[in-house]
């Protein structure tokens, strides 16, 4: 049976046997992040609605690049359950293993959100529809709640 996050007026389901870090959310930020068993990771954030989509996105690569000089970013424009993102795919070497990293945003009518995830190629192939599954559950919560599309 899957776990519930349900803060920050948001709610979404995630693996029972991954780790939550609300730690941000319970000191009044703005974030959330699950970590599988075996380091791979999803983050929301969420920032304003004014906020735009693509500079948030992009911001993300830009803090990446900073920490890792050979980072490939493809930028990307995908729907996501419904909802129109835009964002980056990314690829990197950590430890001498490589890594993907997926960064997507969008707006609804209430908030804008990002999206991060990450993990050791290897893992990410095994829990890349996990990812996809814990993002689809957060937009059927969004429009649950009257989030809708804009």
């Amino acid at each position: 049976m899957p776990a519930l996050f349900d803060r920050l007026g948001i709610k979404f389901q995630y693996p029972e046997n991954w780790q939550l870090d609300q730690d941000d959310a319970i000191e009044g930020g703005q974030s959330v992040t699950v970590y599988s068993p075996g380091g791979a990771f999803w983050t929301l954030m969420i920032h304003p609605h004014s906020a735009d989509p693509a500079r948030l996105a992009k911001a993300a690569v830009d803090v990446m690049r900073q920490e890792y000089e050979e980072l490939e970013a493809e930028a990307v424009q995908e729907s996501l359950a419904g909802r129109d993102t835009v964002g980056y795919n990314l690829n990197f070497y950590y430890l001498d293993l490589t890594n993907t990293a997926v960064v997507r945003s969008f707006r609804t009518n209430r908030r804008t959100y990002t999206i991060f995830n990450q993990a050791e190629d290897r893992e990410f192939e095994q829990i890349e529809r996990v990812f996809l599954a814990i993002a689809t559950s957060l937009i059927a919560g969004l429009e649950a709640a009257g989030e809708t599309a804009v």
